[in-house]
């Protein structure tokens, strides 16, 4: 079985990437937790630019999450780049759900980083999926958070706190972080709330 670690030493690699986002002008800010297994919610994603700046950022810090994607992503000739870039397959037409899928994976591995984008697209949502939330819940891992402030031009990674278990609570908590991260497309951040809930 394949082990993750999310911290990775590439020393060229880094400086490749770190000369990168210095010449684009990113600022990155970065304190990692300890813990070696947790969901890491990225916010808000409103562009393709997303992810690649948000693998530069990563690649800076020495740090390589894995993401998940259609296990159709993984076929053919670009198949073996979306490994390489951290991409882990999941089978949607498997008869458990995605959310059982990724809390398996974790029960599966002593180091595994996971990031995932509650918003789920790049268009405007009214609310965010919670599948991020019931995944760290099932798996027992804390949440920890993650974002790109284009208007400040700064990534980086911020608070992480286990889940209570009360949903709407943690909720509160997470909104009041992601308040003043501005994405790419600000028009197309999706709202920070469950759905039905304001």
């Amino acid at each position: 079985m394949t082990e993750y670690h999310a911290f990775t030493h590439r020393p060229i690699l880094q400086a490749v990437c770190r000369t990168i986002m210095r010449v684009w002008g990113w600022k990155l800010e970065a304190n990692f937790p300890a813990a070696t297994k947790y969901v890491l919610i990225f916010a808000h994603h409103t562009s393709n630019w997303d992810f690649l700046i948000g693998l530069l950022a990563a690649l800076s810090m020495g740090f390589w999450p894995q993401w998940i994607g259609k296990d159709s992503l993984f076929r053919g000739p670009f198949g073996g780049i979306m490994h390489w870039l951290g991409g882990m397959p999941v089978d949607r037409s498997k008869s458990t759900n995605f959310v059982d899928q990724i809390i398996e994976l974790y029960n599966q591995h002593e180091h595994l980083v996971i990031a995932i984008a509650p918003e789920g697209t790049r268009g405007k949502t009214t609310h965010w999926k919670t599948g991020f939330y019931h995944i760290a819940q099932g798996a027992n891992v804390p949440i920890v958070t993650s974002f790109l402030d284009y208007k400040r031009k700064i990534g980086g990674i911020g608070p992480m706190f286990i889940p209570t278990g009360d949903i709407e609570t943690d909720m509160i908590a997470i909104r009041e972080f992601y308040r003043g991260v501005t994405g790419k497309n600000p028009a197309g951040q999706g709202d920070v709330q469950l759905r039905g809930v304001k």
